[in-house]
């Protein structure tokens, strides 16, 4: 799909990145165009929507934020999801508002994020204090460093199999986010609650932000995570895609087993998903929203449904849903584990991604 990358990516934290000097931010009105052989060519792609990257897909590099937006202006993309508070040098707001600027010379939107806000979910540590201290300390990073979102989540597929099944998480999850809902409607910061590692189906998350108010809440819509919920990533849209203020997107494989299924995630334009659909439903869904590539290949996960006990966690699935589900697990074939790990491999993902979303999807409003 794409030519490996004309650099050493062990070199990367160290290569010295070209800032574009005096970008301003792109917005969705632009409509130039630019003389080439005498003709009027027009710089707006087909479909107007941002495209951008998780810093998650990159994970294995350990790049911290300024070394992030240095590589987002190399690849002329429109926005750049920091999905932990750990990407920052500190959390200072003379620092953060250093980053802001250095985000708006390189004509990059920047999306703050963090991890695990629910104090019953698995995932959950109070690194950065209790549930209210952490959403506090995420809208004034957020704020600061000009996004006008803060992602976050509940937790993962095991919270489904606790007793109260995900419905005690969304409660819990529902009450930490009305103790911050004036901090964020003050600093007009939307928080974007992902459909995070099979912790909900688009309709529990639509649920959750309904509970919590919609005027503050709104979702980070994750087309992989879609999969883990024995969901179709575009029956997913269809119900999530008018409730997102972020994204996160991957392509999916599933194929069926003997005990159910199996999933694993693939860079965009190489599994199941049908993308051309899927952008047409985003661009109308999700109007402004950037197309954030949260690529997490080279593994897969297996959902052993036809086991009776598998159910006891999914009791108010939806047949419509589960059967679409299935209708995407009987096209695929099986892939076997990767380099899931490997800086290198994560790279050439990240970028086959990019080139697709660019070269078939056209997708992006800034030229490549």
């Amino acid at each position: 799909m794409s030519t490996k990358p004309n650099f050493n990516v062990a070199d990367l934290p160290r290569r010295q990145f070209l800032a574009a000097s005096g970008a301003a931010l792109i917005t969705l009105a632009s409509n130039t165009a630019v003389q080439a052989q005498g003709e009027s060519v027009p710089t707006t792609p087909k479909r107007k929507i941002p495209l951008g990257f998780d810093n998650f897909s990159i994970r294995a590099l350990k790049w911290k934020a300024s070394q992030l937006l240095d590589f987002a202006g190399t690849q002329k993309v429109d926005s750049l999801l920091l999905s932990d508070l750990d990407v920052y040098e500190n959390h200072q707001t003379n620092y953060l508002r250093e980053l802001a600027s250095k985000a708006s010379d390189l004509g990059v939107v920047v999306h703050a994020g963090t991890g695990g806000i629910c104090p019953s979910a698995g995932r959950w540590n109070d690194k950065w204090g209790s549930p209210e201290e952490h959403l506090r300390l995420g809208i004034r990073i957020a704020s600061e460093i000009g996004s006008p979102v803060f992602r976050c989540y509940l937790g993962g597929e095991k919270d489904r199999r606790t007793e109260g099944g995900i419905q005690k998480h969304i409660d819990r999850t529902v009450e930490v986010l009305k103790k911050v809902r004036t901090a964020a409607i003050d600093a007009n910061v939307k928080i974007a609650v992902e459909n995070h590692a099979g912790d909900m189906q688009a309709r529990e998350l639509v649920g959750l932000i309904e509970a919590a108010g919609p005027e503050y809440v709104g979702a980070t819509i994750d087309s992989g995570n879609a999969t883990w919920t024995l969901e179709d990533p575009i029956e997913n849209l269809k119900i999530l895609g008018p409730y997102a203020v972020s994204s996160g997107i991957r392509d999916s494989t599933a194929w069926l087993t003997d005990t159910g299924a199996r999933v694993a995630w693939n860079a965009v334009g190489e599994g199941l998903v049908d993308w051309k659909r899927y952008a047409d439903l985003f661009a109308k869904l999700c109007p402004g929203v950037p197309f954030q590539l949260e690529i997490i290949s080279g593994f897969n996960k297996p959902f052993d449904f036809k086991k009776d006990e598998f159910w006891k966690a999914y009791p108010d699935v939806k047949a419509v849903d589960y059967e679409a589900f299935l209708r995407l697990a009987r096209r695929g074939e099986p892939i076997a584990a990767g380099k899931a790990n490997d800086p290198e491999f994560q790279m050439q993902e990240l970028l086959n991604s990019l080139k697709y979303c660019r070269d078939v999807l056209k997708i992006g409003i800034k030229t490549s």
